[in-house]
């Protein structure tokens, strides 16, 4: 007895020193790998290898490190060396070990050693040694992921056939389904989905995660095409889902499942099977806000006020008392496509959501109150409204460049058309809004200012209209402010002149100083602009000439003349100039000599009538009836 304790002691110290050879060896041939000697290493492998018939169990250990060995060598580009140690010894060593004890990890070793080899003839091995579903299915994505298609789809075939009994095959079919959808192959998809869900009927039901699996991509694709408008094609994939659920089955997924169906059908504009599919959703989940939108929305299209207050009344009730701070959010975006009134309570509504779902649901609103705000161009007042509302929306995002420029635009469009309410009203509350606006508004540009160049010429010409028809004389300071900007279009200055004397304004000072400026840009252009010249001196003789006895001073009849020898250079360049205007012009200058000679100041009344003369040869077809008619008036007034 003693003896034979003796006996096993002795074997049991020599497997150990063995092993321990073992792994001295195997730390040798790493060293002269990791130092570019890879003969010596294969030499050293070799020696483990001679040394495994005697400690099997160390096999997988040793392919391992062979496997690794063969990466290392192919990714720094040494292929010979490659197939000396990865294909030669690998495949040996884990041949020899699987032959001893196979194991999962052993089979799915080879098959991955094979595959990097390009030698693929030995795959039914795994089902031979009658392995996982899970292993093989795990066989069929490496061969996906090292471009083997074919292969893998022949493979994943011999995997159902052989797993045919099995209850789990269901997920090797979900797996084929995935694969050929990915792939485009979309016509055997559909083939392999309608055999799954007849088997599913019959019989052959699917494990529930293999269930989920597969409502996961039919829903996915549904999607994708319900988002590209093919909406048929949308419903038959939502309808591949419905097959799968029980007749008389409950619960939210179904619901949701019947919703979609709903969308596509009034995409479809078939109302009847709309309805149907929104009273599933209801038998199976009545209070979710997103089936009384959905009921909403049915109602809309058939013009059913009594459903409409219906749904309305559920998410009022539903905003009003829910203490779910996310949910009460998506109900009231769905109030707001119903009532401005809801879209307001959203800003109000305390939140205890964190800052990432604040600034998401925040940016959702602003979005929507920019795009409702465009969709109200014949209504000011609206369009005022949802533009202050994504502004303030925007007040609960981080801010940035893009979100400061968003705000500004929205400010600038509120205070136009709070400008257009106030030129249809005779009250001033809505320039005052208007002036509320741009003082934000300015504030906004100040920051956006000091990270680059904007210019603030849409809003001082909004402040300026907006105080003239106040009366107020900050619109001076205004006009400086403009001045002094870089680059003035003349364009605008014309609008400020008209704006200064539109009533209720009445600045004719101010409009001349526009005017002046405007005539001065125009003649500075390369090539002046004769006809905007000539509307810029119409409109400051006219406010210039005295129409009166009271007005009639040196001072202003020195300005008017100024003004008519701006006039005689424009219409003597080569461009044609308007008949009318000459004779505008010639008339107002006679009319002035008139008035000049009905208060004895002859000499002043000749030298304004001569200056009307001068007009005379500019008249073109009219010129000789009105040269007639001028001399004989001359001889009159002088006789």
């Amino acid at each position: 007895m003693s003896r034979g304790n003796g006996t096993a002691d002795i074997s049991s110290s020599k497997e150990d020193v063995e092993k321990d050879l073992l792994r001295i060896l195997s730390y040798q041939a790493e060293s002269a790998i990791t130092q570019g000697n890879n003969k010596e290493a294969v030499a050293y492998i070799q020696r483990c290898k001679d040394m495994l018939l005697r400690l099997p169990k160390d096999t997988a250990y040793l392919s391992l490190m062979c496997y690794n060995f063969g990466i290392d060598a192919y990714n720094v580009r040494k292929y010979e060396d490659t197939k000396n140690v990865d294909k030669e010894k690998a495949v040996n060593a884990v041949s020899l070990a699987n032959k001893e004890c196979v194991s999962t990890y052993g089979l799915y070793l080879k098959i991955k050693i094979l595959l990097r080899c390009e030698s693929s003839d030995r795959l039914n091995e795994m089902l031979e040694s009658e392995v996982s579903l899970e292993l093989c299915l795990s066989t069929v994505k490496l061969l996906i992921s090292e471009k083997r298609e074919v292969l893998a789809f022949e493979y994943l075939k011999s995997v159902c056939q052989h797993f045919e009994t099995s209850p789990d095959l269901g997920t090797a079919l979900v797996l084929h389904i995935e694969l050929l959808l990915q792939r485009g192959k979309e016509l055997l998809g559909k083939q392999k989905i309608e055999d799954v869900i007849t088997g599913h009927c019959t019989g052959k039901q699917l494990t529930t995660q293999a269930l989920t699996s597969l409502h996961v991509l039919l829903w996915d694709k549904a999607s994708k095409y319900f988002e590209a408008g093919s909406y048929s094609e949308a419903l038959q994939w939502y309808n591949y889902s419905l097959s799968l659920f029980k007749g008389g089955q409950m619960e939210p997924n179904l619901a949701k499942l019947q919703r979609n169906r709903a969308s596509c059908f009034l995409k479809l504009k078939q109302l009847e099977k709309a309805k149907e599919a929104i009273k599933e959703a209801q038998r199976c989940d009545p209070d979710n806000i997103f089936t009384q939108f959905s009921v909403y929305k049915v109602a809309v299209q058939e013009n059913e006020n009594g459903q409409q207050e219906t749904a309305m009344k559920a998410l009022e009730i539903l905003c009003e008392h829910s203490k779910d701070q996310a949910q009460v959010l998506v109900a009231l975006r769905y109030k707001q496509h119903f009532n401005l009134t809801f879209i307001k309570i959203t800003i109000s509504h305390p939140s205890h959501m964190t800052v990432d779902q604040r600034t998401e649901e925040a940016n959702w609103f602003r979005k929507i109150a920019w795009n409702l705000a465009l969709q109200c161009e014949s209504s000011p007042d609206k369009m005022r409204d949802f533009f202050v509302l994504s502004y303030q929306f925007s007040q609960l995002c981080p801010p940035d460049r893009t979100l400061l420029m968003g705000q500004r635009t929205c400010l600038l469009m509120a205070a136009a058309a709070s400008l257009e309410l106030g030129r249809k009203s005779s009250h001033p509350t809505q320039f005052t809004q208007t002036l509320e606006h741009i003082q934000i508004c300015s504030e906004v540009w100040k920051t956006l200012k000091a990270s680059g160049a904007f210019s603030n010429s849409l809003l001082l010409l909004y402040e300026f209209e907006a105080r003239a028809k106040l009366n107020d004389p900050i619109v001076e300071a205004i006009l400086e402010s403009v001045l002094e900007l870089e680059s003035v279009e003349p364009k605008m200055l014309e609008t400020m002149a008209a704006l200064a004397m539109e009533p209720p304004a009445y600045f004719p000072l101010l409009c001349k100083k526009a005017l002046r400026v405007a005539l001065f840009l125009h003649k500075k252009q390369p090539q002046a602009d004769l006809a905007h010249c000539s509307k810029c001196v119409h409109s400051l003789i006219k406010l210039s000439l005295p129409s009166g006895v009271s007005e009639v001073e040196a001072h202003v009849l020195e300005e008017v003349w100024n003004y008519y020898e701006e006039a005689l250079s424009i219409i003597a360049a080569p461009d044609d100039f308007p008949e009318m205007e000459t004779l505008w012009l010639l008339t107002q200058a006679w009319n002035t000599g008139i008035l000049l000679y009905s208060l004895a100041q002859y000499p002043e009344a000749e030298k304004w009538c001569g200056l009307a003369m001068s007009f005379v040869r500019h008249l073109g077809s009219l010129q000789e009836s009105y040269e007639t008619q001028v001399e004989d008036w001359w001889r009159e007034g002088r006789g």
